[in-house]
């Protein structure tokens, strides 16, 4: 640990053959960074010509997913009836709220040359009061840009750097890709509860200490800090304000609530969530021992 870095989160690591996923929230070490609660980084990956992306309906409640790509694409379809294209550019938030199922799964023209999957996967807990809000689904393309001679920063969610995305923000949130050319230079603003940084590729430093790919650095609140990198790097920034609440995480639930987790059970096991529109004929089945579970 250092005076700005105060938590370091080494991610668990699943390989799924033609590319890994890394987790880093929720685990023993920490279960949330501001409204962040789940946190994945997957690839990069190519996959064989052929094959695919194929994530099967499933549920959420009282969360919001957003899926940010740096390479590849993902149609995601849902109970709402949605269809929609990711691409890297494009943030997609969709709001669980009561309840929402959806599949995500490499388009057939990706299949077809081969897809490259690489990009993060995280979710938000809705903020108390806003739990049960209705389903909702929304992709922005346009994004506000901050860049110099060294460096690029688009703001995914949020205000950052004196500017704010067009984007629905249930809670306070940050969230921001930042690219540093060789040399490059980005100032951390030390206005956020909660923040942290992961690198993705390359190599970075904060105030002139090396952070790890694929590690989680939680940054000491209340202080600016200065994000550099000597050879070019990619830096994940993403937190937000402290939940004063607990959240509980089952499988593919988030609530304050424990009992709300149990009906979401029922509820899927029975099929109340509904079907997806042009994905209806699998889902994935509830399980036994899901991977994804709070650490009280």
């Amino acid at each position: 640990m250092t005076a700005n870095i105060v938590q370091t989160i080494t991610p668990v690591t699943h390989d799924l053959g033609q590319f890994e996923v890394r987790r880093v929230l929720p685990g023993k070490a920490r279960q949330m960074v501001g409204p962040f609660i789940f946190v994945d980084q997957f690839g990069p990956g190519q996959l064989d010509i052929g094959n695919g992306m194929d994530v099967r309906p499933h549920p959420h409640i009282n969360l919001a997913t957003v899926t940010w790509l740096f390479e590849g694409a993902i149609d995601h379809r849902d109970t709402l009836g949605t269809f929609s294209t990711i691409r890297p550019g494009t943030v997609n938030l969709m709001t669980a709220g009561r309840g929402i199922a959806h599949s995500e799964r490499s388009p057939e023209a990706e299949r077809a040359a081969g897809p490259s999957l690489y990009g993060m996967q995280t979710w938000l807990a809705l903020p108390d009061g806003r739990e049960e809000i209705d389903p909702a689904f929304d992709a922005v393309r346009d994004l506000p840009i901050v860049e110099d001679s060294g460096a690029r920063a688009c703001v995914i969610m949020g205000a950052l750097w004196g500017e704010r995305a067009a984007k629905t923000t249930h809670a306070e949130t940050i969230y921001a890709e930042i690219a540093l050319k060789p040399g490059g230079a980005v100032p951390l603003e030390a206005g956020a509860e909660e923040r942290a940084v992961m690198l993705v590729g390359g190599e970075a430093q904060i105030d002139g200490v090396s952070l790890e790919l694929h590690e989680l650095a939680v940054l000491a609140p209340g202080q600016a800090m200065t994000l550099t990198s000597r050879e070019g790097g990619r830096v994940m920034l993403l937190g937000g304000e402290a939940f004063a609440s607990e959240r509980h995480v089952w499988w593919n639930f988030v609530s304050s609530d424990p009992a709300r987790i149990e009906q979401a059970k029922d509820d899927w096991r029975a099929g109340r969530f509904g079907t997806v529109p042009g994905d209806a004929e699998e889902f994935i089945p509830l399980p036994d021992r899901p991977k994804t579970v709070s650490y009280p």
